[in-house]
């Protein structure tokens, strides 16, 4: 099961009530931050998911509403007794972003990797203490992607696919004469050394199971390679600067879209459920649009602050 908060919907600069981007993944306890706008921590602070547990901090683009709180996260991430290691991720340039911002955070006790992106992806072990690194596809449990899209700034978009690990079956292990006492370590799929034979966890797995794709897109036009890269997404998170169809000339300028814009990009890439966000600050009433959303994907809805969604894997 997967947790989703969106701690912000507001883009360009903090409203009363309102607060500026970021989104919370939990996923069995460990957490995925996306965008740190100002405002965030306060926003966690309401919804009591913690500060701790945050392994991995995906950063948009560098403009101050999607980065602006990050170093004060930081610092109570450490007051919150973390010393683990922290991942942040983004676009080129973002290693220097973070250098600069983070100054005032001289004595972090954990160590910080600042990861560039280029359309690339990422491998990550999630267990029940931490979030690593990891290069074997059949090991790692989470598949990070990236796609550079078009803004006024160099800018990422994101998917998360959740693996899911393969029911263990205990006919095949029968069947295929797998000592009991290898069992769990083949469920957890090691490969085992035993009585001078090689073990192998497809001995006792069945095939694989359907994951969870979450992906976030936000701050771009619908430029051609974004139906893709979203592709059969469960959700799809997606900025909605503009509810009126009337403003598309100002999303051409600004490089943002339209609630019409998103959802066609959700319809063409055929995802499941859309969620519009980054609303524009003169867009006070997001909900009176939806309708533009929902003529094109059926499924939208329109965020507010602290909107929780719970993913659940089928079968």
């Amino acid at each position: 099961m997967i947790d989703l908060c969106i701690l912000g919907t507001t883009g360009g600069m903090p409203m009363v009530n309102k607060y500026l981007s970021a989104t919370l993944i939990n996923i069995n306890g460990r957490k995925i931050l996306i965008d740190c706008g100002e405002g965030t921590q306060v926003a966690m602070r309401e919804i009591g998911w913690g500060f701790k547990s945050i392994d991995l901090i995906c950063i948009t683009h560098s403009h101050g509403d999607h980065i602006i709180g990050l170093p004060g996260l930081l610092s109570t991430m450490g007051n919150s007794g973390r010393t683990e290691k922290v991942i942040i991720v983004g676009p080129k340039g973002i290693k220097e972003i973070v250098n600069g911002l983070n100054i005032i955070n001289p004595y972090l006790p954990y160590e910080l990797e600042v990861v560039e992106l280029e359309n690339n992806d990422l491998k990550f072990i999630i267990d029940k203490n931490n979030m690593f690194l990891c290069e074997d596809n059949d090991k790692c449990n989470l598949i990070l992607s990236s796609l550079e899209v078009e803004h006024s700034a160099k800018c990422l978009s994101y998917s998360f696919y959740i693996k899911r690990r393969p029911r263990f079956s205990v006919e095949k292990a029968s069947k295929n004469n797998v000592p009991k006492l290898l069992w769990s370590k083949l469920q957890n799929q090691e490969i085992v050394n035993y009585d001078n034979k090689i073990y192998t966890p497809d001995l006792v797995l069945d095939n694989a199971r359907k994951g969870i794709k979450i992906s976030y897109v936000t701050d771009t036009r619908p430029i051609s390679t974004l139906p893709q890269f979203i592709k059969y997404s469960d959700l799809f998170i997606c900025e909605g600067t503009y509810g009126s169809d009337e403003d598309i000339d100002k999303a051409i300028k600004n490089k943002h879209m339209t609630f019409r814009e998103s959802a066609t990009l959700a319809k063409k890439g055929e995802c499941n459920e859309l969620i519009l966000t980054h609303f524009s600050p003169a867009l006070s009433a997001p909900e009176n649009f939806l309708n533009n959303a929902k003529e094109i994907f059926h499924n939208s809805i329109v965020a507010h602050d602290g909107l929780i969604k719970t993913l659940k894997f089928i079968d």
